[in-house]
């Protein structure tokens, strides 16, 4: 097991360190073309940041290991809500201003909603698939039209303020998106190959897997992004992070898995880990909708946050087991 787990290790570091690269390669090339600060803080750095996600899950279903694409998928969603959140409020409280983030609280919900109504006989077939994805793309295209209508928006603000502090020059910033592309594929092959080898070593699903190490791994990138912008004072673009990459898990890895490789949902997922997922999202909903003014998720909220990833962690590892 100690070449696959070298494997897991190195695909790890290439994988946080080229998803970082993409993001500012592809946030940079963004403002040369003049594409609005709001509409790269809610789709260029949200989405991009689960880009490790994305090629990771869709490498695991052309090989053939749905339970992999899934379980990193949705435990990367677990991660982001409990324990990156829990993490980032806890060095620095998140104040939630931005009007665009609370609304796309609620649609994470019904995001999480849709996806439960899909699987909930079992199967995620094709059909299901394109419904996700045809429920992204409808996302987007309200994306972009949000950004060209509230361009005052916190969110806007705090985005304009890290392009201009990390700017750079055309040429380099198509370089850094080339590389971080390529080394993207070429770290998640890695990841995607170790993973798998130590499920079938350890006698575990690769489900287990993509839940624990492969999960919080591919976040990885979102943990180093929310606790920067946490201590800048950015609290939407921490944020705006997590709901961003939640959306994009939910409806654009999962969608593109699917599409690819059709999978049995098991009783376990429907019983542990969708409705982890779902609570958790009605948690962050109401710590950060703010019903008498702006949200806040405070260090309270945190450690509440922390210790039900502590809880769900302990159930996943007590699953461990031949054949769970």
């Amino acid at each position: 097991m100690l070449l696959p787990s070298l494997a897991i290790l190195a695909g790890l570091l290439l994988l946080v360190w080229s998803a970082d690269r993409f993001v500012a390669g592809a946030s940079a090339t963004a403002q040369h073309f003049a594409v609005p600060p709001l509409l790269v803080g809610m789709l260029i750095v949200g989405f991009g940041t689960s880009a490790p996600e994305m090629v990771v899950s869709v490498l695991a279903a052309s090989q053939g290991n749905p339970g992999l694409a899934l379980g990193n998928a949705w435990g990367s969603n677990i991660v982001n809500m409990a324990l990156i959140l829990g993490i980032t409020a806890l060095i620095a409280p998140i104040l939630v201003r931005s009007v665009i983030l609370r609304k796309e609280l609620p649609i994470l919900m019904a995001v999480t909603a849709l996806s439960a109504l899909l699987v909930w006989d079992g199967v995620l077939s094709r059909l299901d698939a394109a419904v996700l994805l045809l429920v992204f793309g409808t996302l987007v295209t309200w994306s972009i039209v949000e950004a060209r209508a509230g361009g005052g928006d916190t969110l806007a603000t705090e985005t304009a303020t890290e392009l201009r502090a990390h700017a750079m020059p055309l040429r380099r910033s198509l370089l850094w998106l080339g590389v971080g592309l390529l080394l993207l594929v070429g770290s998640s092959r890695l990841l995607v190959w170790g993973a798998v080898s130590i499920a079938q070593s350890l006698g575990v699903s690769d489900l287990i897997i993509g839940l624990t190490v492969v999960a919080i791994g591919t976040s990885l990138p979102e943990l180093a992004s929310c606790v920067a912008a946490a201590r800048k004072g950015e609290h939407d673009i921490a944020l705006g992070n997590v709901l961003g990459s939640g959306l994009f898990n939910t409806l654009a890895v999962v969608g593109l898995a699917g599409v690819i490789a059709p999978m049995d949902i098991g009783t376990d997922v429907l019983t542990r880990d969708l409705p982890m997922m779902a609570g958790l999202t009605v948690l962050l909903f109401a710590m950060g909708w703010g019903f008498r003014g702006p949200g806040r998720i405070n260090r309270l909220e945190a450690l509440v946050l922390l210790a039900l990833y502590v809880g769900y962690t302990g159930w996943l590892l007590a699953s461990m087991t031949p054949g769970a």
